[in-house]
């Protein structure tokens, strides 16, 4: 799959996370980042509908622990869903084993980023991900 590069500054980033502190310390690094556009849903089965609204959707991060419906059944959806099927999906997770990673990559996601994040790394996985590399990190 060939994805056009995506500069962060134009970029729309949906967060998908139950954790309001967890999407707060996202967002803030987005921000920082210069990310115009970054949504949030707290449970996966909202994020089909809610593309459907939207643009655009240049990233998605997925956290795998979610209510109503992990991130592997959320994952499913989005690539069903034509419109958001080629969208870049990363799961993030407290779980950051070399397990969930390997379940996570055999699922089709796009990349990996263990919790808790880190405010040095996190700019540079992004931007890499806007890209269109992969980056798989615990």
């Amino acid at each position: 799959m060939n994805r056009v590069a995506v500069d962060p500054k134009e970029a729309t980033i949906l967060i998908v996370e139950d954790n309001v502190s967890n999407f707060v310390l996202m967002a803030r690094m987005l921000a920082y980042m210069g990310v115009p556009r970054c949504e949030w849903k707290t449970s996966g089965w909202q994020v089909v509908e809610f593309a459907d609204t939207l643009p655009k959707i240049d990233l998605i991060l997925m956290d795998l622990r979610l209510p109503y419906e992990d991130g592997y059944g959320a994952l499913k959806k989005v690539r069903a869903t034509p419109k958001i099927k080629d969208t870049i999906v990363v799961a993030v997770t407290a779980e950051a084993s070399q397990e969930q990673l390997n379940r996570a990559r055999e699922a089709g996601f796009d990349g990996f980023l263990g919790k808790p994040l880190d405010p040095d790394r996190f700019p540079e996985q992004i931007r890499r991900l806007l890209r269109g590399e992969q980056v798989w990190e615990q």
